[in-house]
């Protein structure tokens, strides 16, 4: 009797447990944050093959002026005490609208020669996210995901629906022409002549961000792969790929060759290793990117920032444009040999 009496209590603590975990929202309660008055934020422009032999002393100079004044931006916000998103849109928006990188104006061709551009924003509080696929002449694709996430019912909206979603909300529409850079249309006829997908450039932008109230945000926005076909999409817009936010984990934005981040759902293994397994967001990250990827020669990096606001930003190809700050320290870095600490 006294064991069938412990079994049933047993039973009935658990099923109350379940319960209760599931109708509580995946938010950070704030009483866990570690050290009040602390923001991280980490941006990246994409990982490839970025040496000091292929990039120019000047393109050099403007890479890091650019990822400087997206973190600008985005610490203002957070020194301000704003909010996670509103830093992650400031900085790639900043980045989007830079031809040097591949994203918004830098966007690279298709093989039609046009630029298809993806961008996807979570938001770590609330579990909640929204993408966009294949637009043309939205200027800031990162805007349209996060209306998206905000305004729709829905989390990807791709083509000439996601370009019509854009314009009821009021985002900035431009032709398709803006977006044209002469260096990329070379690039991909170069591509062309010799009858290949360039897989061997990526440029993808994204942030990830940890507010002052310990709430985390990602974003990620991209031209695709140069002399991509038949619309293809890449992990960017995808969430759990290149894109995945948890309060109670990590912030990660992905960069990189987009099938193998599909494939092993790249942003959100990480967190869930470190949910999981207990790993911390440096283990995690280095797992993925330098073992998991690595052994499949997937190529790559992420940007990534736990819930205390730790900064983890691993890559197996020989550059990537990245950059950080917290309200101790910050720095930018673009070759392998710059230590990222």
């Amino acid at each position: 009797m006294k064991i069938l009496l412990i079994g049933t209590l047993t039973f009935l603590l658990t099923l109350s447990c379940n319960s209760t975990a599931e109708n509580t929202p995946a938010v950070l309660p704030m009483s866990t944050v570690k050290e009040a008055n602390s923001y991280a934020i980490g941006i990246h422009g994409g990982a490839g093959y970025q040496t000091r032999e292929s990039i120019s002393k000047e393109t050099d100079k403007q890479v890091r002026a650019a990822l400087e004044a997206a973190l600008t931006a985005a610490e203002d916000i957070l020194k301000d005490n704003g909010a996670a998103g509103d830093a992650v849109i400031a900085a790639i928006e900043i980045l989007e609208n830079n031809p040097n990188f591949n994203a918004g104006k830098g966007a690279v061709f298709t093989f039609n020669e046009i630029n298809e551009l993806d961008a996807s924003f979570m938001d770590g509080r609330l579990i909640d996210a929204g993408a966009v696929g294949g637009v043309t002449n939205i200027k800031n694709p990162i805007k349209a995901a996060r209306a998206v996430m905000e305004k729709s019912p829905h989390v990807l909206l791709t083509g000439k629906g996601a370009e019509e979603f854009a314009v009821e909300q009021g985002l900035e529409i431009v032709d398709p022409s803006y977006f044209k850079v002469q260096a990329r249309l070379d690039d991909v006829r170069r591509t062309k002549d010799a009858k290949k997908v360039s897989v061997k450039k990526h440029g993808t932008v994204g942030c990830v961000a940890r507010d002052m109230a310990g709430n985390l945000a990602a974003g990620t926005s991209t031209g695709g792969m140069s002399n991509k076909k038949w619309n293809r999409i890449g992990d960017s817009p995808i969430i759990g790929a290149g894109t995945y936010a948890n309060n109670n984990t990590c912030a990660v934005s992905s960069t990189g060759h987009g099938e193998f981040f599909i494939r092993y759902a790249v942003a959100y293994d990480i967190s869930a290793l470190m949910e999981y397994k207990g790993l911390s967001i440096d283990d995690a990250a280095e797992y993925v990117i330098n073992n998991k990827l690595k052994s499949v020669n997937g190529e790559g990096g992420v940007m990534c920032v736990d819930k205390d606001g730790n900064i983890s930003a691993p890559f197996n190809t020989p550059g990537m444009y990245r950059a950080f700050a917290t309200n101790k320290t910050r720095q930018v870095a673009i070759y392998k040999d710059e230590v990222f600490n």
